[in-house]
């Protein structure tokens, strides 16, 4: 028998049950409505918008850079690239050989794709060939939606209408690489350059970055389920940087580059008022626009692997000894120390010879000049004279003196590319060839010989020191910052002065220089003949290999290499000083006969254009 009221309790109670949990799973549902809806709703919405909307980088235009008279010197150009952004790409491989047939890419532009993917995130574009044509656009854009994670990106990038002829001084940009990276996430600038792919490298490009980059812009777009912009949302431009106008003359540049076209050397001018650097040329040199976009490394060997070094910017790198153009300063010294006076003479046999030794240093008149002054001494470069000044002085005094020059120390050129060379010393020997100092050291670098070395920026430097009666002005290219609006001047920076006991032993030593080029036993005298301007200088011959005490110096048979280092320093007018030069010409024997010719037709030019300076 079948207990019927038994069974109706019994659904009655599973009813309950599945009713009563029913119920509680729609409590549990709609609890976690209200929780997505209610609590986690701004939470929700910014992650849909995130998926829905993008915010993309604009790189900001880089600051232009003009010469003094305002010609444009670095521009900005337009430029069409291809980029790819590997993490939405399935087949890369198969992708880019695709493109390659399509565009005709080089395998260079492969290579190089694949080198910078490797130090790029995933999710960042890398570019795959810069510099489109016209043509590769177009062809592109009709094929695009064969190609999801590639695109055509619209950007500016830099370039040098001058080429060479100012790349020592301006440097270059070139495609921000892992050491940048490195260095600016260090900094914590790295979102700064988000949007931007070049970043200057050397010159004033590196020294000036952060006035000539500007501050980065973005946009808020809305993209589809395939990454496609569908519309922008807002705009935020980004900051122009700055431009940057120098104290360079192009006309003098370009001279300069002119007079020292296939050779070895460098020229340096000064403003003399200011140290403001109106020319700075080194030669041979190399087109800047090569590394903008990653030079081959066929192109980089080949600068690389030259003997002729035109990686290395000669003005503020070249090490030289300085030879005889820095006498105008040593006697300086030796008036201030008491180590000789405006009346006193010496006799000069032709040679000089440290007590209680065999050894006989030269003049390089082998016969001798006779009685000498210490304006002779400057005006016919005496070697005999400062033999004997630097034997008296000895190398601790000169050391200290020269040093007060700048000799051995940066000038601090707007450029990081600089050397110090070297103003030797007792410390400085032991420390290199730990070997103790000996006076026949100190007799050659009395001429500016020996282990004394300088840089030609040095040397326009030093020069203009004297020229200046002691007042030190930190050479600078660059005069002014400025925008669409304006452009603020930037004050000289001036360093504590030379104090002499006397005064006059400045001018004792710019007399001097004076007769180096219009007296008539002047060294450089043939060199300046009618001229429209009176200029003073001193020549200088950098021996480069040593030669026996007794033998003759026969340059033909000598390397090329191997032969005297040609060198000359000089100002004009020299009664009211407007401009300081300096020139190395490497390996052309006498400064006299090869530099100062070299100076005489940029202080040519300097003063046939100095109504539009």
């Amino acid at each position: 028998m079948r207990d019927h009221s038994a069974e109706s309790r019994l659904f009655n109670r599973r009813s309950l049950v599945a009713i009563l949990g029913t119920f509680a799973l729609i409590c549990v549902l709609l609890g976690n409505l209200y929780y997505l809806q209610f609590e986690q709703h701004e939470t929700y919405t910014t992650r849909s918008n995130d998926n829905r909307i993008k915010v993309l980088p604009i790189a900001p235009p880089r600051g232009l850079v003009y010469d003094r008279n305002g010609v444009l010197l670095a521009e900005n150009r337009p430029n069409f690239s291809l980029e790819i952004i590997p993490e939405n790409v399935d087949d890369l491989d198969q992708m880019i050989a695709e493109l390659s047939e399509l565009l005709a890419l080089s395998e260079n532009d492969v290579e190089r794709f694949q080198q910078n993917r490797k130090h790029t995130r995933r999710f960042k574009p890398v570019v795959l060939k810069s510099q489109l044509t016209e043509q590769q656009v177009a062809m592109f854009s009709v094929q695009q939606h064969k190609f999801h994670g590639a695109s055509i990106d619209a950007s500016l990038i830099r370039f040098y209408p001058y080429g060479d002829s100012l790349t020592h001084l301006l440097g270059y940009v070139a495609r921000i690489n892992a050491k940048d990276l490195e260095r600016l996430e260090k900094e914590n600038k790295l979102a700064e350059y988000d949007a931007t792919r070049t970043i200057g490298k050397q010159g004033i490009e590196r020294y000036y970055e952060e006035i000539l980059h500007g501050s980065v812009g973005y946009q808020e777009v809305e993209v589809n389920n395939r990454g496609r912009i569908i519309r922008t949302m807002k705009i935020v431009p980004p900051i122009p940087g700055k431009d940057l106008y120098l104290n360079v003359d192009i006309r003098l540049q370009l001279e300069a580059q002119r007079l020292l076209a296939g050779r070895r050397g460098s020229a340096v001018l000064l403003d003399a008022k200011t140290s403001g650097v109106l020319a700075m040329v080194s030669s041979p040199s190399y087109d800047p626009n090569l590394f903008v976009n990653g030079i081959s490394s066929k192109n980089y060997n080949k600068l690389l692997n030259s003997t002729d070094r035109p990686l290395i910017n000669r003005a503020t790198k070249g090490v030289y000894p300085p030879a005889s153009t820095v006498k105008p300063q040593l006697a300086v010294m030796g008036l201030e120390l008491g180590k000789i006076t405006v009346e006193q003479r010496m006799w000069d046999p032709g040679w000089f010879q440290i007590p209680n030794t065999k050894r006989r240093f030269r003049d390089w008149k082998r016969w001798g000049h006779g009685w000498v002054d210490v304006y002779k001494a400057i005006e016919q470069s005496v070697d005999t004279y400062f033999y004997k000044l630097a034997y008296e002085t000895g190398i601790d005094e000169m050391h200290a003196y020269m040093s007060k020059f700048g000799f051995g120390k940066y000038t601090g050129i707007d450029i990081h590319e600089e050397s110090r060379a070297n103003m030797p010393s007792r410390e400085w020997k032991r420390a290199r060839y730990r070997q103790p100092w000996w006076q026949g050291d100190t007799i050659s670098v009395g001429i500016g010989q020996g282990y004394w070395t300088t840089t030609p920026i040095q040397l326009a430097q030093a020069t203009n020191i004297l020229v200046n009666k002691g007042k030190i002005i930190t050479p600078r290219i660059l005069k002014s910052v400025g925008d669409a609006n304006s452009h603020i001047g930037l004050p000289p920076q001036i360093q504590a002065p030379i104090a002499l006991n006397s005064d006059k032993n400045w001018q004792v030593a710019l007399d001097g220089m004076y007769g180096v080029i219009n007296k008539s036993n002047g060294t450089a005298r043939k060199a300046f003949e009618d001229t429209t301007y009176v200029a003073a200088g001193k020549s200088g011959t950098a021996q480069v290999v040593g030669i026996a005490e007794d033998a003759e110096y026969d340059a033909e048979s000598l390397k090329e290499q191997h032969r005297d280092n040609a060198m000359f320093v000089a100002y004009a007018p020299f009664e009211k000083p407007e401009i300081v030069a300096s020139v190395v010409v490497e390996n052309a024997g006498g400064g006299s006969s090869n530099a100062a010719p070299v100076i005489r037709e940029l202080f040519d030019s300097y003063f046939e254009t100095k109504e539009t300076f």
